[in-house]
């Protein structure tokens, strides 16, 4: 358990966006710069408007340019002893590096295993990485994946690095491609669907995202690998790239990804944890950056074979 050791009360203070921090996003910067402060605080207090960029309210995703004025609320701090990350799970990240290259760090993220500490969490895949080796103790999350989603997972290992990979993203220059096992049986070969989402937080921070009119553009092509009475194999391949974006349109369809205690259907999960079924049956098999030549694939997940091996019992 991580103890708290002592707090502190910090002033309002500005900083002036350099290089380094040109083109990245509001939310980012401050996670890169306020280390003592959860991330579910960050959010708080860009959310409430007690941030500002030159003199004005800003949303998360803002992405900031060289010249402008980061205001930052006085905050209370509580400094933390640093929480270590066990040899077993050091070791299995170790055996799950899929790509190490150019600064440029792949995994194949075990489920169960969220991309960073905070709500609740002190220790997620990118505290333990930093951990592993002093050549990684600067690593950044290029993007996330949920906690119970498995598969492939970009860090950066150099700033400018993470820009050069944030821009591919942010342009449409990725290819994503996830697995995903629901409920039903999918009436479509191959599909494009395209829907409204839209995030919501809950009073307890906690993301929720639902398809209403005024939403951002989400398009998902869908293909049905394999089926049997009870189950589909999908293949996934993001268009945009949205919150909870695939586990929202299946379920939104009428199919909902086994396991998925946000978005699905209790009944199913039921009938799945009862045969051993407790994770979440979603994940990311491919990304693709073909305009700077970084690729990577992983396996089908076991679990995924057997229970359409076994006719969805």
């Amino acid at each position: 358990m991580t103890k708290i050791s002592k707090s502190k009360y910090l002033n309002v203070s500005s900083y002036i966006v350099d290089e380094e921090y040109e083109n990245t996003r509001l939310d980012n910067c401050l996670i890169s710069k306020l280390k003592n402060l959860p991330r579910s605080k960050i959010y708080s207090i860009i959310r409430k408007g007690e941030v500002r960029v030159n003199g004005s309210r800003s949303k998360p995703d803002r992405r900031l340019k060289k010249g402008d004025v980061i205001r930052i609320p006085p905050y209370r701090v509580e400094e933390r002893s640093q929480n270590t990350a066990s040899k077993s799970l050091t070791e299995l990240l170790k055996e799950r590096i899929i790509y190490n290259k150019n600064s440029v760090l792949i995994f194949n993220k075990p489920e169960g295993l969220a991309s960073h500490g905070g709500s609740g969490l002190s220790l997620g895949l990118i505290e333990a990485v930093r951990q592993m080796d002093d050549k990684f103790k600067n690593a950044q999350l290029v993007h996330r994946l949920d906690r119970g989603t498995s598969g492939c997972i970009v860090l950066s290992l150099k700033r400018s690095v993470l820009r050069t990979l944030n821009t591919e993203m942010r342009e449409g220059r990725v290819e994503k491609k996830y697995l995903a096992v629901v409920g039903g049986k999918w009436p479509h070969k191959e599909v494009h669907i395209t829907s409204s989402l839209k995030k919501n937080y809950l009073r307890s921070g906690e993301r929720h995202v639902i398809e209403t009119p005024d939403g951002k553009q989400s398009i998902t092509k869908f293909k049905r690998l394999a089926d049997n009475q009870k189950v589909c194999l999908l293949e996934c391949t993001l268009l945009t790239g949205r919150t909870h974006q695939i586990r929202v349109q299946v379920s939104n369809e009428g199919y909902p990804v086994i396991g998925d205690k946000k978005y699905g259907h209790d009944e199913l999960n039921n009938f799945y944890r009862k045969r051993g079924i407790k994770r979440m049956l979603l994940h990311a098999k491919e990304i693709n950056f073909p305009e700077i030549d970084i690729f990577c694939s992983t396996e089908e997940p076991r679990i995924f074979k057997e229970i359409l091996s076994n006719n969805g019992k």
